[in-house]
């Protein structure tokens, strides 16, 4: 990977934040050719890592991050900040983290952007507590989410961690399941449920009592870590039971810049089919002159179209809570599907060669299984929206 770093993304994406709430909620007026100038030079970045080669350079069994990646893009680009408060540092909005997403979705890059940026990024941001957190955060310093239920989904009503209070500190009992990028987190935002319901606290892997486990993951381009505490000595962001609804509304932007990151490696898939059937001759043919593949290809072709279009609709509600709430369902109804779909049918055009190892189709493969029922699946978001809806 070279050194220079292209067009940094603080000269294209600045955007004015009056407020202490997050950038990512409201509709950054950038235009087109800021977004298309973001969108290079996050590819050229991840080009010059050598694209999935740094998938490849992660040890097999235990995913995590490429630091020297995440340094750059993260640090010297600026990405780390994207959708932060302005008194954070921060700079963009949701428009910006799609983008960002989709292109390093592309590559399937190891970086911390979904889970430190994003998903820890915006519940810092939302308690209007924790600005030296958040300005560690936006200059490149990793921090993990720690709210899923043990079934992996958001649900306040099962939240696997509890706080009581002695003395006047609060202490951490549980254990957390899937905490993206875990292992490799400087700081934990973890969700507690007391007396008076669900609260965030701030606390870090080296404190006493934290357990910190990487486990095996079928995705080898992410990391995943379960997280136990004991006794573990915490700083509290909210009070009153206020955390719910904070994590709820930052999870709608996650799962905006999940989609666009299934957005990304399901185009980067019917790239890779196309090109195949395209150059690669059977009985005399191109295999893509066969009706049966040229059918195929063009219903891949319909699901990332849906998918990008699921995506940009969630983009234009970011006004909204409400609206977003609804968009943020429905893309995640759509594009993980679209994205296993896509990344199933890559493997079984490229024939004998896409099941092997030295071959890219499987880390989509993976990658689109496990985004599947990250922050919960289809049906989960489905049986959401219907509720959203009334119905």
């Amino acid at each position: 990977m070279t050194s220079t770093v292209p067009s940094p993304v603080r000269g294209a994406t600045e955007v004015s934040t009056n407020t202490a709430a997050s950038a990512a909620s409201e509709v950054s007026e950038v235009s087109d050719a800021d977004l298309n100038d973001l969108r290079e030079t996050v590819r050229s970045v991840c080009a010059d890592a050598g694209g999935t080669a740094a998938v490849r350079r992660l040890p097999e069994h235990s995913p995590g991050i490429d630091a020297g990646l995440w340094d750059t893009l993260g640090r010297q680009v600026g990405l780390a900040s994207l959708g932060l408060p302005e008194a954070a540092g921060g700079i963009g909005g949701l428009a910006e983290i799609a983008v960002v997403c989709e292109e390093l979705g592309r590559t399937l890059t190891p970086v911390p952007l979904l889970s430190s940026t994003v998903l820890a990024g915006q519940v810092l941001a939302s308690c209007g507590t924790a600005d030296e957190a958040l300005a560690e955060l936006a200059e490149g310093a990793v921090h993990a989410l720690a709210v899923a239920a043990p079934d992996g989904t958001w649900r306040p009503d099962a939240v696997p961690v509890a706080v009581t209070w002695r003395g006047g500190v609060p202490l951490l009992d549980g254990t957390a399941p899937f905490v993206l990028d875990g292992a490799d987190a400087e700081g934990l935002v973890v969700a507690a449920v007391g007396t008076d319901g669900v609260d965030l606290f701030l606390t870090g892997p080296g404190e006493p009592g934290v357990t910190v486990r990487r486990v095996p993951t079928l995705d080898l381009s992410r990391g995943q870590a379960v997280v136990s505490f004991s006794g573990v000595r915490a700083r509290a962001l909210t009070a009153g039971g206020e955390g719910a609804d904070l994590v709820s509304r930052a999870l709608d932007l996650g799962l905006v810049a999940l989609a666009a990151e299934q957005l990304g490696g399901a185009q980067a898939a019917l790239d890779m089919t196309v090109a195949h059937v395209r150059d690669r001759t059977q009985f005399g043919r191109s295999l893509g002159s066969f009706q049966a593949v040229k059918h195929t290809c063009a219903e891949m072709l319909l699901q990332v179209e849906a998918a990008r279009s699921a995506v940009v609709r969630a983009v234009r509600a970011a006004e909204s809570p409400e609206a977003l709430a609804e968009a943020a369902a429905v893309a995640q109804a759509w594009c993980g599907e679209a994205f296993v779909f896509v990344a199933g049918e890559c493997v079984q055009l490229h024939g004998g060669m896409g099941f092997t190892w030295e071959h890219d189709a499987h880390l989509y493969f993976r990658r689109a299984q496990s985004d599947a029922v990250l922050l919960g699946g289809a049906a989960h978001h489905r049986e959401r929206l219907a509720g959203l809806l009334g119905w």
